[in-house]
C-alpha cells in the first residue's frame, strides 16, 4: 500500500505544480497600442484506486488516472480607451475571430504612428 500512497502524493504534487494564476491568466500579448491577456478556464480530473491483501505481500495492485484541459472564455483588453473584458464563445475559431476583429483598429493605430513620424 506505500507504493499506492506514492503514486498519489507523487501525481497530487506534479497536479499542485500545474495549477496557478498563470495557468488562468495567460501571457500578455501586445501590439501597438494594445494589450491583450488571455483567461482561461481550466479543468482536471483525478482518480486513484488500489488493493492489497494481507495474507499474501505479493498480491498488491494500484493505479491513479487523470486528465484536464483549458479553453480559453474571455481576452482582457487594455487599450487607450480603458481596460474591458471581452467574452469568448466556446469555440477556437472564435477566440480567433474575436482577436481578429481587434487587428484592423491596431493596425490603423500604427500606420498613424508611422505616418506622423515620417511627418517629423
Amino acid at each position: 500500500m506505500e507504493d499506492i500512497e506514492n503514486m498519489v502524493k507523487t501525481t497530487l504534487s506534479q497536479i499542485e505544480k500545474v495549477l496557478s494564476s498563470k495557468t488562468v491568466v495567460g501571457e500578455p500579448i501586445t501590439v501597438g497600442d494594445t494589450t491583450l491577456i488571455p483567461l482561461l478556464s481550466v479543468g482536471f480530473g483525478f482518480g486513484a484506486g488500489g488493493t492489497a491483501k494481507s495474507n499474501t505481500a505479493a498480491q498488491q495492485g494500484g493505479g491513479t488516472g487523470g486528465a484536464g484541459g483549458m479553453k480559453p472564455i474571455a481576452i482582457i483588453v487594455v487599450d487607450k480607451d480603458g481596460v474591458r473584458i471581452e467574452p469568448i464563445k466556446s469555440s477556437v475559431a472564435a477566440a480567433i475571430e474575436k482577436l481578429g476583429e481587434k487587428v484592423p483598429d491596431v493596425v490603423e493605430r500604427i500606420a498613424d504612428k508611422w505616418g506622423e513620424k515620417k511627418k517629423e
